[in-house]
């Protein structure tokens, strides 16, 4: 005598309450649905094995890297991680054991070592060791995820299926990975040697190869202010950067719109000719044409005083007083930007559509009401951001200053001249005085100040605003 299973009795009761339905296929339904079955395509059958596996063993098992791969049926994966974790092993832990030391020690033998070869070598050795500690734990969390899907009855892929989806999935790392690497050697490694000058006593009178740098801590940003030479020159740049990036590009924005509007003028004629007169200070090398005005703004055989202000018996100090410098190279500047501003301007003028302008006739619009409603909205709609890349560039205009007069006149009291900006003074401080922890600490504080304002731009942007929407 048998004895039924109570689960095919109801399968055949349901089966005969439901004459559409085939006896058995709830049975070959429900063996279908489980982990571990035959019916199930890409699962391992034997549950047994699957539930054996265990992710926390297998994430232990990682701490070598290629055993937890081992322990997922990985072999080939294993092999290359266990091996490359070895010939790492061997060939870099020597350098990287000698690059961190000469990073925090700096060097103990000034005829022997050379602090800024071993702070150098001490960065590539920390970037190295980040780079192997992603890795270290990407190998940690793949044997993890392995176990996992094991667990669950999941098949272990092919070497040709898993080179397949490491692929297809991970393509845009591949991509990325290489350039970013890149980016590390171009751009961060550069920022972090500066960042870690700021906090070295390296100046002209304790410089490698004769003397050995020492690590300082806040010495030098502290000095920046409480120290009277660097405090006041600090201040001093500070107050006149700002001044002259709005100044300077506000005024030849403000020119350049000016003249755009009168040469759009329909009763003005000649139109072409007027247009390549006012872009050709743009076409000319903007170098040769600061150091053009440079001799001309000269204060003993300059022309502007020789030639024209001599006529009214006036002699103006152009380089050698702080105000007349100023105003001067303020006056370079417009010449330099307003012909770029102009040709933005024009263009943005020409595509107005003059029905706007007639229908504001024939509502009694003024001049003034057309040009606050209709020219202006319009204008700064299509130029806005390049107008204000404009005061960015102004900001680190470098060229400029130093071509015109190399910052100068000097002011007593201060480490800088009367028209240095930001990045001047830094470029001094670096290759004239060779005051390289001054440098480095100014340049941090201008770039948190510059990244301040970015972060806090972006984070207004509507492209910010509305990530993750697409």
């Amino acid at each position: 005598m048998t004895t039924e299973h109570p689960s095919a009795r109801a399968a055949d009761h349901e089966a005969s309450a439901n004459p559409g339905i085939a006896p058995g296929i709830h049975a070959s339904l429900d063996t279908s649905a489980r982990p571990g079955t035959s019916a199930s395509p890409g699962i391992v059958p034997g549950t047994n094995t699957a539930a054996a596996a265990n992710p926390r063993a297998a994430a232990w098992l990682s701490v070598v890297p290629g055993l937890g791969q081992f322990y997922n049926h990985r072999w080939i994966k294993g092999s290359i991680l266990l091996l490359l974790a070895l010939l790492f092993a061997i060939a870099m832990t020597a350098p990287l054991i000698n690059g961190i030391w000469g990073l925090i020690t700096l060097g103990d033998n000034p005829e022997t070592d050379d602090s800024r070869t071993l702070l150098v070598q001490g960065i590539l050795s920390a970037i190295v060791i980040v780079i192997l500690a992603i890795a270290y734990g990407l190998n940690i969390k793949d044997a993890h995820r392995d176990a996992v899907r094991r667990r669950e009855g999941f098949a272990i892929p092919s070497v040709r299926k898993a080179f397949h989806d490491s692929w297809e999935h991970g393509f845009p790392y591949f991509i990325v990975v290489p350039t970013f690497l890149l980016l590390t050697m171009i751009v961060i490694f550069p920022l972090l040697f500066m960042v870690l000058l700021a906090f070295t006593n390296y100046n002209l009178y304790n410089s490698p190869p004769a003397h050995l740098l020492d690590w300082v801590g806040f010495d030098n940003f502290i000095a920046l202010f409480t120290e009277s030479i660097w405090s006041r020159s600090l201040l001093a740049v500070m107050a006149w950067t700002v001044v002259w990036t709005l100044v300077a590009t506000s005024l030849q924005i403000a020119l350049a719109f000016f003249l755009a509007m009168i040469v759009n003028d329909s009763r003005v004629r000649f139109k072409r000719f007027i247009r390549t007169v006012f872009i050709l200070p743009w076409a000319v090398p903007s170098f040769m044409t600061v150091l053009v005005f440079a001799a001309m703004f000269n204060d003993t055989f300059g022309t502007i005083n020789r030639d024209i202000l001599s006529v009214f018996n006036v002699s103006v100090p152009w380089l050698t007083d702080p105000t007349w410098a100023r105003i001067a190279i303020i006056l370079v500047q417009v010449w330099l930007g307003f012909p770029y501003v102009f040709t933005l301007v024009t263009g943005v003028l020409q595509s107005i559509s003059k029905d706007w302008y007639e229908a504001a006739d024939v509502d009694g619009g003024t001049r003034l009401a057309k040009f606050r409603y209709i020219t202006m909205p319009h204008v700064l709609f299509a130029t806005a951001p390049l107008l204000i890349m404009q005061y960015a560039y102004n900001f680190n205009n470098f060229n400029i200053i130093y071509l015109f007069n190399k910052g100068g006149p000097p002011v007593p009291g201060q480490s800088s001249g009367a028209t240095d900006i930001m990045i001047s003074w830094v470029y001094g401080l670096t290759f004239d005085q060779n005051n390289y922890k001054m440098a480095a600490a100014i340049s941090i504080i201008m770039g948190l100040v510059v990244a301040f304002f970015a972060f806090y731009q972006f984070r207004r942007s509507r492209s910010f605003r509305e990530e993750g929407m697409y």
